[in-house]
């Protein structure tokens, strides 16, 4: 059997299985040429159930104008670099969701761990990484916050140094499943984070603002964003409620917020994280997602 024959064949089994991602789908259209305002990258998760390997992932990303993905592991980062995608966050490292940046006990040993997977990113092309401030465990939000700031003043010099960007997520604490919230997060808002970034005082120490956790614990995003802009490094998006896909089912305007994003300048990496309604193509959603926000 041929190539085509094959990839056209792929095609009709997964019209009739629930919409399913395929490559020959994809490859029915033209490659898409974006206007570059707003540099798009993706979580693998947007595929849906696929059985797209994650180098057909990344051809699909590349043909649709994107430029690379979130939270994808090292060793697949020579995958995206054959499609000319960039790893546009690198995963937390040795940082934790129970201790995160605000336990003392844990800094000492954290340090060199963290030096070195700084190491590692700069080293495969990966210019920001994604922390978290961790479980409160009972703990004030002054004393979290003086806690993480003692820890970012210790690598942010060699932050600056291997110029790559510690990128501390906002998120939200009111849904305690860990799919649609982080239970006990010390920064469930996203002005605790804004004010540990402006203590440090680094360009190496930002935030990741991720808009559906904002949007859930305090609104006002579009205003948030005017407000802070200067310490945002990146953005991940998701549709509220639910966390699927950027459309009329949610109660945010997403164009609204793009353009709102672009119109101030911003030049790093917004990161679809939403996941697919279930019976939804994910493919014609992921489309429609990257036309939405192409502002």
């Amino acid at each position: 059997m041929q190539r085509r024959e094959f990839l056209t064949t792929v095609a009709v089994i997964g019209a009739a299985t629930a919409h399913p991602p395929t490559l020959a789908a994809a490859q029915s259209q033209p490659k898409v040429q974006r206007k570059g305002r707003l540099k798009q990258a993706l979580f693998r998760q947007v595929f849906g159930q696929t059985t797209l390997s994650f180098d057909e992932q990344c051809q699909v990303a590349a043909d649709l104008g994107c430029v690379g993905f979130d939270l994808v592991g090292p060793t697949d980062w020579p995958t995206m670099k054959k499609y000319g995608l960039v790893p546009t966050m690198a995963g937390a490292g040795p940082v934790t969701f129970p201790d995160g940046v605000i336990h003392k006990e844990v800094h000492d040993q954290l340090e060199p761990r963290m030096k070195a997977f700084i190491d590692q990113c700069a080293e495969g092309g990966a210019t920001k990484i994604i922390t978290v401030g961790g479980q409160r465990k009972g703990m004030s939000y002054a004393e979290g916050a003086d806690n993480a700031v003692a820890f970012f003043n210790r690598i942010k010099s060699y932050a600056e140094s291997k110029r790559v960007t510690i990128c501390l997520e906002n998120m939200n604490s009111r849904y305690p499943d860990n799919v649609l919230g982080r239970p006990d997060q010390i920064c469930d808002h996203a002005a605790w984070g804004f004010e540990v970034c402006k203590r440090v005082g680094s360009p190496s120490i930002k935030m990741l603002f991720d808009i559906y956790h904002a949007q859930v614990m305090d609104g006002n995003v579009c205003d948030t964003i005017k407000d802070n802009l200067p310490w945002i490094a990146h953005f991940h998006t998701a549709g509220v409620p639910g966390r699927h896909e950027l459309d009329d089912t949610q109660e945010l305007n997403y164009r609204f917020v793009a353009k709102t994003i672009v119109d101030l300048g911003f030049t790093g990496f917004v990161a679809h994280e939403y996941r697919p309604t279930p019976g939804k193509d994910p493919m014609e959603v992921l489309r429609r997602t990257l036309d939405l926000m192409d502002v």
